[in-house]
């Protein structure tokens, strides 16, 4: 008899932390002023600035550190600014800073919440042009834009809150967990196309090609070799099915006088 009490007292508690957790979670929802898109944010840009800060020393060390080219190291920057001085991210908190990684097998460029942004030299090698270069770098402009960390970090909370609840409620921890990192990861794909439609109109405000991105497209298929899988492209859709989505980005913000 004290046992089912017992279970029942567990089992409440464990809804009383679920529904707490999605009240916070649907609580901080906001439309993201860059992009008009309803999410649920739990931090402010201040926040993702300090995490930004916080975290690219490490991240930079897991690429063997910053390029020594200076030069290089300029023409990122110089390509970077002419992207965030011609649209709207000039107009935002974000504090944007461009990293040449010295990196030379990894595939792979990210943005850190705040507007810390890195490129491998693996992928700039490969990269055939100014215009590419300015597609990878708008690509990742869009995610300090659309707030895509800072939303799957309130994800994560939400579903580490579900967790615990779970957890007392009957010991299904590890179950709600493990449903959170494929909703994270399936909302990381439409994260990819809204950041390539983000950087196909950086890119036109910025003078620069839009149909190089295509191009960027079809180096990171090349760079798999039809069976290992860039790090740029592992949670990313197709690129076949990425060139369609930017043929359709071009068209719009042409039609818009882009």
């Amino acid at each position: 008899m004290r046992g089912g009490r017992g279970l029942k007292i567990r089992l409440l508690i464990g809804v009383c932390i679920v529904a707490f957790g999605y009240f916070k979670y649907c609580s901080s929802k906001e439309v993201n002023p860059y992009t008009g898109r309803t999410q649920a944010i739990n931090m402010t840009p201040e926040q993702e600035i300090a995490i930004g800060l916080q975290h690219a020393p490490a991240m930079a060390e897991q690429h063997g550190g910053l390029h020594p080219d200076r030069e290089l190291q300029a023409s990122i920057d110089r390509i970077g600014n002419r992207l965030v001085q011609a649209s709207i991210a000039s107009e935002t908190p974000y504090q944007y800073d461009f990293h040449l990684l010295r990196d030379d097998q990894t595939v792979n460029a990210f943005a850190l919440p705040g507007g810390q942004i890195f490129i491998t030299y693996a992928l700039l090698s490969q990269l055939e042009n100014e215009d590419q270069v300015a597609g990878v770098l708008g690509h990742e402009i869009g995610h300090v834009l659309g707030k895509h960390s800072a939303e799957r970090v309130a994800s994560s909370d939400l579903w580490q809150t579900i967790s615990m609840g779970a957890e007392v409620g009957g010991g299904l921890g590890q179950q709600a967990g493990a449903i959170g990192q494929n909703v994270l990861l399936g909302n990381g794909r439409d994260d990819e196309l809204e950041s390539d439609d983000l950087g196909v109109k950086f890119m036109m405000r910025a003078g620069y090609d839009p149909n190089e991105m295509m191009g960027v497209m079809r180096i990171l298929k090349a760079a798999s070799g039809g069976s290992r899988v860039p790090e740029f492209q592992s949670t990313h859709p197709d690129p076949e099915n990425r060139i369609e989505h930017i043929k359709e980005s071009i068209e719009k913000y042409r039609n818009e006088g882009y």
